[in-house]
């Protein structure tokens, strides 16, 4: 009698191995994550399909390692290079992920269509477009190079055989949820399928020296969907930002072995495609309204990058025995200790009114100077006296409602002199040595109280 094949259940969150099916996963704790598949079968001997031995594959001492830093490899896409640390590294993985149709594709394909002009052999495999539809979406963003290749495909061997034929010098692969290997039996999307799918890729990248871009779906809590290990097996993670109902999008690095992880890139998705956005803060102020109570300006610092952003707030009579705090860019919870704090510190009665806070354009941020501004606009919304249209607010505030210094002070001052701003508020601990620009009065401030009263 044939013995049955054993199956062995996996969550799709965690990868967790089980031989009976769970409701719920007792490693992350998910429910109805697990699927039934095949377990792997055991390791043959065989030597492993990429050799990447060479100069290094032994012990060396540290100061005889060649410490030539590599030419990056301009994408011509400025506010990617900037996210990326200054280019793609020959031989990285880059995984990128998003909400559906929020533009990774289309900003994919226009990195290809910008290498392929300068006259690099590009490659752009996809897992769930025909080439015609490629080819419709290139038009779209602009003419098509003769250096672009396009391949539907999501068998994992043929598109290594592929890459090996054609020698491309960057290959994006659409998306690794739609891609699988011959070798195992479970489905696409699997946590099996996604763990060999990307471990061979890595390789395949290092071995060949080909910047290789991953795009990945992303789960209803924003993560990208696959177990935790896919975003330890690549270079850099890549997150792409934005409101679907708004223009503007915001590439952010929460990963990179090349670079720092807090520049950010923004995008506006036009009718041709994204296109650059230089100067964030002209757009992000661009439609403030005048003598408008509950509005405050602030310099956000993204990386090397000062950004001016608008904090909205909203405070009226609540109709709910529990008055709401709805948030939308801002840390909901810091938004209750400061709501908190103007209670206890200042007297501002805000027991009963409902709060509700917004960054102008889309953008999320949880940076700890833009809570006196946070502060400025709740309070000038309940006063319905609005905040000086020519002052910025910047300063961390803490539970005993003193204002603490920020970093880079004079770099965000510059900013709000270049927008046309004339008055600064800022942590008195921040101004030692400060040096700002003619035109700027800045004035320092030690706790809430005092911030309000020259405010208002």
């Amino acid at each position: 009698m044939k013995k049955a094949q054993k199956t062995v259940f996996t969550c799709q969150d965690c990868g967790y191995t089980t031989p009976k099916w769970m409701g719920k996963c007792p490693d992350c704790g998910q429910w109805h994550s697990m699927v039934e598949g095949k377990p792997k079968a055991a390791s043959s001997g065989v030597k492993a399909p990429f050799d990447l031995s060479g100069p290094g594959s032994r012990p060396v001492p540290i100061d005889s390692v060649d410490g030539i830093v590599e030419e990056r490899l301009t994408t011509g896409i400025m506010e990617l290079d900037r996210v990326l640390g200054g280019g793609l590294v020959a031989g990285s993985m880059v995984l990128i992920g998003g909400d559906p149709g929020i533009g990774k594709s289309t900003l994919m394909l226009q990195v290809m269509q910008s290498l392929a002009y300068t006259g690099l052999k590009v490659l752009y495999v996809s897992g769930e477009e025909s080439v015609r539809q490629i080819k419709l979406r290139s038009q779209r963003t602009g003419s098509p190079s003769p250096n672009l290749f396009v391949y539907s495909e999501i068998v994992l061997e043929q598109i290594l055989d592929v890459l090996d034929q054609e020698k491309p010098q960057a290959v994006v692969l659409d998306s690794v949820q739609t891609l699988y290997s011959q070798d195992l039996t479970s489905a696409p999307g699997s946590v099996s399928q996604v763990r060999e799918v990307t471990f061979k890729l890595a390789m395949h990248a290092k071995k060949t020296g080909i910047p290789t871009f991953l795009v990945g779906h992303v789960t209803k809590d924003g993560a990208i969907a696959g177990p935790r290990l896919l975003e330890h097996m690549v270079d850099t993670v890549l997150y792409f930002e934005g409101e679907r109902n708004h223009i503007y999008r915001v590439l952010r690095a929460v990963k990179n072995r090349f670079g720092s992880t807090n520049e950010i890139g923004v995008f506006e998705m036009a009718e041709h495609g994204l296109m650059e956005v230089s100067n964030p803060s002209a757009v992000f102020l661009s439609e403030r309204p005048e003598h408008a109570s509950g509005s405050a300006v602030t310099a956000s610092l993204e990386g090397s990058r000062p950004i001016l952003l608008e904090i909205q707030a909203l405070a009226s009579t609540s109709s709910f025995a529990s008055p709401r705090r709805t948030v939308l860019g801002l840390d909901s919870n810091k938004v209750a200790l400061l709501v908190a704090v103007l209670e206890k510190k200042v007297g501002m009665p805000l027991m009963d009114q409902d709060v509700f806070m917004n960054v102008a354009g889309g953008v999320r941020v949880t940076e700890p100077a833009v809570d006196l501004a946070m502060v400025g606009a709740v309070a000038s919304s309940f006063l319905d006296r609005p905040v000086p249209r020519d002052t910025v607010l910047m300063g961390e505030v803490g539970l005993t409602g003193e204002i603490r210094g920020v970093g880079q002070m004079e770099t965000r001052i510059k900013e709000a002199a270049k927008m046309g701003f004339e008055q600064c508020l800022a942590p008195a601990s921040s101004l030692r040595n400060l040096r700002p620009p003619s035109g700027v009065k800045v004035v320092g401030v030690k706790s809430v109280s005092q911030a309000l009263e020259h405010l208002f």
